[in-house]
């Protein structure tokens, strides 16, 4: 660990025992071991935000957008398809790059795969599945056993290939689509929400979040992940103002409960934790995002860092 990030943990450190003195209790941190703990899960959180950073501003190969290459990044690809203008592609891909996942083994080979059809000519990128979300389905039925050979993210892995699933990848990408509401682009999208709600970063996010009822499998952390890349790589203009701990959450809200509770299931409500976890990154500044992620890790080892890769 370099002497950076020593002095990055033992900064949170010192912030959590201020919060804990003098604006909110804590009685989650009862010991030194435990304090520590979760500043390094706060250090570990926002390393892999700021790793996204480094994906917005860095330069990378032009393979990294074509799927027929091994080199093939569907984040990366969304930042050239994004400085290129050509900003539904950049959506889409992240889309595509939050429902398939990142396996550990597999890397981005699904995404990878039915975004170039299975090395064919032509593409699953916005132009076709926007003006025909009807064909992938016969499509998928006729690559599905192929494409089983690679596997979703863990985070991702009770998702569907099954052409007749009704709840499969096919009503995912047909529930998006509409959700885009084509000829409207994503550029539209964001400018109607800018006319319904102004243009506050966090209250765009909420908006939208909260209208991703209408796509098929995508629950809290799934359209909490795909929002926050679609900030993080500056491809929209939003930042979450919230944990959305009342979304059924589950690792994120046990520890938010341990947190301010002392137990993981101390009786106190979503909504209120939220407020807390608030009131705590005004200190912490960390953002809503780093909060989430490090509670929802550190809740499963609270005195014992362990690393998690998620």
């Amino acid at each position: 660990m370099s002497a950076a990030e020593h002095l990055r943990i033992a900064t949170f450190q010192q912030v959590l025992h201020e919060i804990n003195n003098n604006t909110v209790p804590l009685p989650g941190l009862a010991t030194e071991d435990q304090y520590n703990c979760l500043a390094k899960q706060l250090v570990d959180s926002r390393r892999r935000i700021e790793f996204v950073f480094h994906i917005r501003d860095g330069q990378h190969h032009p393979s990294r957008a074509d799927p027929a290459s091994g080199m093939f990044d569907p984040l990366k690809a969304a930042v050239l398809h994004l400085r290129a203008g050509r900003r539904d592609e950049a959506y889409w891909l992240v889309f595509l790059a939050t429902h398939f996942g990142k396996h550990q083994a597999d890397g981005w080979e699904l995404t990878r795969q039915i975004y170039g059809k299975v090395g064919g000519p032509s593409r699953w990128d916005w132009a076709a599945i926007s003006q025909n979300p009807g064909a992938f389905r016969p499509w998928l039925a006729v690559n599905e056993q192929l494409l089983r050979i690679w596997r979703f993210s863990n985070h991702r892995k009770y998702e569907s290939l099954r052409a007749d699933s009704t709840k499969g990848t096919a009503r995912v990408f047909e529930t998006y689509v509409a959700w885009v509401g084509p000829p409207r682009t994503h550029a539209g999208m964001i400018h109607d929400l800018h006319v319904e709600v102004g243009q506050n970063p966090q209250a765009v996010f909420d908006k939208m979040y909260r209208s991703m009822d209408d796509v098929m499998r995508f629950g809290r952390l799934g359209r909490f992940d795909f929002l926050t890349m679609l900030g993080k790589l500056g491809i929209a203009p939003i930042e979450p103002g919230s944990a959305y701990l009342w979304h059924s959450a589950t690792g994120p809200l046990r520890g938010a409960r341990l947190l301010f509770g002392g137990a993981a299931n101390a009786n106190l409500r979503a909504s209120e934790l939220d407020d807390l976890l608030l009131q705590i990154d005004a200190k912490l500044k960390v953002g809503m995002q780093a909060l989430e992620d490090s509670l929802c890790n550190w809740q499963k080892s609270p005195a014992q860092h362990l690393l998690f890769r998620g």
